[in-house]
């Protein structure tokens, strides 16, 4: 593998058309990289936070409060925009476990 020199970086990064990229949508990111045999597929599964949220039976204040998310960020989740990750897919699969033991364990700590 050949060693980029800070030169070639550069001229590679002022090539770059910006706002071509910048107006690229979720779909035309996801169908370049379907299109690309290279790259890494998302192998996190789809977490469907509405239905743990009303297997929950809470609303999105209710939930959001109860295990301190933004209601915002709910929101987003919900409606497509964002995909939870990290930490945060973690506490989505204990709440679809068990939502009141986490509650529960919340309320506590």
């Amino acid at each position: 593998m050949t060693k980029v020199s800070s030169e070639q970086a550069t001229r590679a990064l002022a090539a770059t058309d910006w706002h071509r990229i910048d107006a690229m949508t979720d779909t035309d990111i996801a169908r370049q990289i379907a299109a690309n045999p290279d790259a890494a597929p998302d192998m996190a599964p789809e977490i469907d936070v509405r239905a743990i949220r009303r297997a929950a039976n809470m609303t999105q204040s209710q939930f959001a409060a109860a295990y301190e998310f933004s209601i915002r960020t709910i929101q987003e989740w919900e409606r497509g925009a964002k995909r939870p990750s990290g930490p945060a897919r973690t506490l989505l699969r204990a709440i679809k476990s068990d939502p009141e033991a986490l509650r529960r364990a919340l309320a506590t700590a």
